[in-house]
């Protein structure tokens, strides 16, 4: 792992492999940069892949301040250390950080943003299973938090939360289980303005999975509405780990857009 130092002096670690063009991998709420095995091997042929872990998570450092605003300037620093135009890719949380990124360096050649939640508001379910997450993170059951997260809060499907369960990665999710709650603060917080992203001409691929809640979908119609130069992409019998799930399917949708007309 390697380290650039955020402006607010925290430590941002991340994995580089492969060769080629910068691609800069930005994982969500739960996971580290291991997240995206299953869907580097398809793309470290085409470029060079640094995946990040975000603050709090992985190698990286943390500040006991927390805000969106400090994740969007981790994700800049490691595009602007780089020297050459980056392509950004951000999934569910991290895709929030990287359009957020997205307004503040013009490192960017490309970005793909899989399912961000730009509209999220917590409803009455969501505030009992926040207290439920809360409840099990006090009793020390982190185990149970995570699984309430997924479950009720992301509404990911009982077999993506299974495949989550089998990773040897589990239990670094279950230590950080109380990164969840900050995260998921900020996202409720967040007011989406389009007027601060019409100027935006970066070319933006918009990824919704076809089975994946309609929040997610109205989420990408939001912001194609805003970004000019963007369009949606549908994953078939896809919900909101696809990259995961479908691996190759998910790279190749991904490579058709990042390679269009090189």
């Amino acid at each position: 792992m390697e380290t650039i130092t955020s402006t607010d002096s925290t430590a941002i670690a991340y994995d580089r492999t492969g060769g080629g063009p910068p691609l800069v991998l930005v994982h969500g709420t739960t996971a580290d940069h291991s997240t995206w095995a299953d869907v580097r091997p398809f793309l470290t042929d085409h470029f060079t892949v640094y995946a990040m872990d975000r603050r709090g998570r992985g190698k990286s450092g943390d500040a006991e301040a927390y805000a969106l605003e400090c994740e969007a300037e981790d994700v800049v620093s490691v595009v602007d250390s780089i020297d050459e135009p980056v392509d950004l890719l951000g999934h569910s949380y991290g895709g929030l950080c990287a359009l957020e990124a997205a307004l503040r360096t013009d490192g960017l050649r490309r970005l793909v943003l899989y399912e961000p939640e730009v509209t999220a508001e917590a409803t009455p379910d969501d505030e009992r299973a926040l207290a439920e997450i809360r409840n099990a993170i006090d009793a020390g059951d982190q185990d149970e938090a995570l699984v309430v997260f997924y479950r009720e809060i992301a509404r990911l499907s009982a077999a993506e939360i299974e495949h989550l369960q089998s990773l040897p990665t589990w239990s670094q999710r279950v230590d950080a289980v109380h990164t969840v709650l900050r995260e998921l603060e900020a996202e409720y917080a967040y007011d989406f303005e389009p007027e601060r992203f019409h100027g935006m001409t970066t070319p933006t691929l918009l990824l919704v999975g076809e089975e994946s809640p309609p929040l997610m979908h109205k989420n990408a119609e939001t912001i194609h509405e805003a970004v000019h130069e963007s369009r949606i992409a549908i994953l078939e019998n896809q919900q909101h780990l696809a990259y995961r799930m479908a691996p190759e399917r998910f790279a190749e949708e991904l490579l058709a857009f990042l390679t269009e007309g090189t």
